[in-house]
C-alpha cells in the first residue's frame, strides 16, 4: 500500500491552507490530490498511426461463435443456433443477424486467436481494459493503488491531449460483477488521470454534461479571480518550487478550468447538432448514441474514449451485456436475436463507415472487444459459459489492415491454431499504434518502475 501522504510528501501539511481554497474548484469534476509519478521515456518512439482510440467495450463477453468466428460445419452443439452469411471479406462469414456489418468486413481486422486464463468478469474485465494481468482470478477483485490504470490514463500521463480538451473519456456505466471491476480508472497514476467519466444516458432528450457547467452562483469571473489568488499564494510560500503535490494540485486545477471554459467542449457533448438521420443511422439506444457521442469526441481532440456497452454483464432483457450462459433456465437465443446482435449490427458499421467518410478511420483506432470469448459447446441452458482460452478481437482504422484475419482458432473454437495473442500484446500494439513506446515505464507510489505494457506489439495486423 501506498506510505501515507503526509510522511510521505514532505511539505504535504504546509500546502493545506492552498487546499482549503482548492476544494471549491478541483471538485466541480471532482479531481484531488493525484500522487505524482515519473515516466521514463526511451528513444526510438514510435510512429504515430492513430491520433485517437475509441474502445467499444462489450462487458460480458461475446461469443465468437455468434460472431465473427462462426464454426458451421461443426456438430450442432458446437456451431449453435445461427447461420454464417458472406461478407465483404472473401472467406470471412459473419453471423446472419450481423448483414450490415458484413458490409463494413472490408474495413476491419479480426484478431481470432486472443487467450488469457481469466475466468472471472472482473478479473478478465481489468486484464482487457489494461493490459496486466490480474494478481488472481477472482470475481471480488477490487480496485486498489496496487493495480495498474486505465489504457487512457497512461495515454493522459505520456501523451495528453491538446489543453482545452480532455484526453481520456470513459461512459455511461460503471462495470461491475458484485464489486466494481478495477481497470477503469487511473489507479496508482493519481487522480489527475481519471478519466472524464459520466453516467449520462446520450439517448436522453435532456442529455448535458453538468460536470462541464459553472455554477449558478460561480460566474468565469470569480473562478478566474480564484486562480489569480492561488497564484499568489504560491508566490508567496514557494510551495511550487518545493513541493512535487502542490504542482499536481495546481495542474488538476488548470486542467478543470480549461475545460469548464471550452467552448470546443461544450460543442463536441452537444449531440443536438447532429442530423436526426445519422443519429437514427447510429440507434435511439444509449449505446449508439454514445457512439456517435464517441465519434465527435475524437473529432474535437480527445485522444481515448471508452464506451461501455453495459453497466450489466447479461440477464433476461435489452439492458443486459453479453454474459450468455442463459439465466433461469431461460434460453439465450432470445437475447442474442432480439437485442445483443441488433445493436451490435446497428452501431459498429454506422460507426466505421461515419468515422471512414469523415476521413477520420485512418486516424482512429477502433476496437470491438470484451473481455473473454464463450465456450466452443452450448450449454443445457443454450447459452454458452466464460471462455478466455480462445476469443476474437475487431480492430478498424488507426494504422491497422484493413480487410485482414491474424491467428486463427480449432475447428471447435477452442484454442487458437496459431499466432497466439495475450491481452499484454494487445495493449503494447495500442501504445505503438499512438506512437507511444510500449517498454515506457511509469512509477508507482513506492516509486517502482513498471514498463505501461509486458507484451508485444502485434506487427502483423499492421498497415
Amino acid at each position: 500500500m501506498p506510505a501515507d501522504r503526509s510522511t510521505a510528501c514532505p511539505g504535504f501539511n504546509a500546502v493545506s491552507r492552498r487546499r482549503l481554497l482548492q476544494v471549491g474548484a478541483a471538485g466541480l469534476l471532482g479531481l484531488s490530490l493525484p500522487q505524482w509519478l515519473r515516466a521514463a521515456g526511451r528513444s526510438g518512439a514510435p510512429k504515430a498511426r492513430a491520433k485517437a482510440v475509441i474502445l467499444l467495450h462489450q462487458f460480458g463477453g461475446p461469443g465468437q461463435h455468434e460472431t465473427f468466428d462462426m464454426k458451421p460445419d461443426a456438430p450442432a452443439e458446437v456451431r449453435g443456433p445461427f447461420k454464417p452469411i458472406p461478407s465483404k471479406l472473401p472467406g470471412v462469414p459473419v453471423c446472419e443477424l450481423l448483414p450490415r456489418t458484413a458490409q463494413v468486413m472490408d474495413k476491419v481486422c479480426l484478431i481470432r486467436s486472443l487467450q488469457h486464463t481469466m475466468k472471472n468478469h472482473n478479473s478478465a474485465t481489468y486484464y482487457s481494459l489494461t493490459g496486466h494481468a490480474p494478481p488472481s482470478d477472482d470475481q471480488r477483485l477490487r480496485d486498489s493503488p496496487e493495480l495498474f490504470p486505465a489504457f487512457g490514463s497512461v495515454v493522459d500521463k505520456l501523451a495528453p491531449a491538446k489543453a482545452g480538451m480532455p484526453t481520456f473519456v470513459a461512459y455511461p456505466h460503471v462495470m461491475r460483477d458484485g464489486s466494481i471491476a478495477p481497470g477503469q480508472h487511473a489507479s496508482f497514476l493519481g487522480k489527475t488521470y481519471n478519466p472524464l467519466f459520466f453516467t449520462q444516458d446520450p439517448n436522453s432528450p435532456t442529455f448535458g454534461l453538468p460536470e462541464l457547467q459553472l455554477p449558478d452562483d460561480l460566474s468565469l469571473e470569480r473562478l478566474e479571480s480564484r486562480r489569480e489568488v492561488l497564484k499568489l499564494i504560491d508566490q508567496q510560500s514557494g510551495l511550487l518550487d518545493h513541493s512535487a503535490t502542490a504542482k499536481g494540485i495546481d495542474e488538476s486545477y488548470q486542467k478543470a478550468l480549461s475545460m469548464l471554459t471550452s467552448a470546443k467542449v461544450k460543442e463536441a457533448f452537444d449531440l443536438s447538432k447532429e442530423p436526426a438521420k445519422l443519429r437514427d443511422q447510429y440507434g435511439r439506444t444509449t449505446y449508439g448514441q454514445g457512439c456517435l457521442l464517441a465519434r465527435r469526441l475524437v473529432e474535437a481532440g480527445c485522444k481515448f474514449v471508452n464506451v461501455y456497452y453495459s453497466n450489466s454483464i447479461g440477464g433476461q432483457g435489452p439492458n443486459g451485456g453479453w454474459d450468455t450462459h442463459g439465466f433461469n433456465n431461460q434460453p439465450m437465443t432470445p437475447i442474442l436475436k432480439n437485442f445483443l446482435l441488433p445493436i451490435a449490427d446497428q452501431t459498429l458499421p454506422t460507426l466505421l463507415t461515419d468515422l471512414d467518410d469523415r476521413g477520420l478511420l485512418d486516424s482512429t483506432l477502433v476496437l470491438w472487444m470484451g473481455e473473454f470469448g464463450r465456450s466452443p459447446r452450448v450449454n443445457s441452458t443454450a447459452g454458452r459459459d466464460h471462455w478466455p482460452l480462445c476469443y476474437t478481437a475487431l480492430l478498424a482504422g488507426g494504422g491497422v489492415k484493413r480487410g485482414h484475419v491474424h491467428g486463427g482458432s480449432d475447428k471447435t473454437g477452442a484454442y487458437p491454431s496459431g499466432d497466439v495473442v495475450r491481452p499484454d500484446d494487445l495493449a503494447a500494439t495500442v501504445f505503438d499504434l499512438l506512437g507511444i513506446d510500449p517498454t515506457t515505464e511509469v512509477r508507482d507510489s513506492l516509486n517502482r518502475p513498471f514498463p505501461i505494457a509486458t507484451g508485444q506489439p502485434v506487427t502483423g495486423v499492421m498497415a
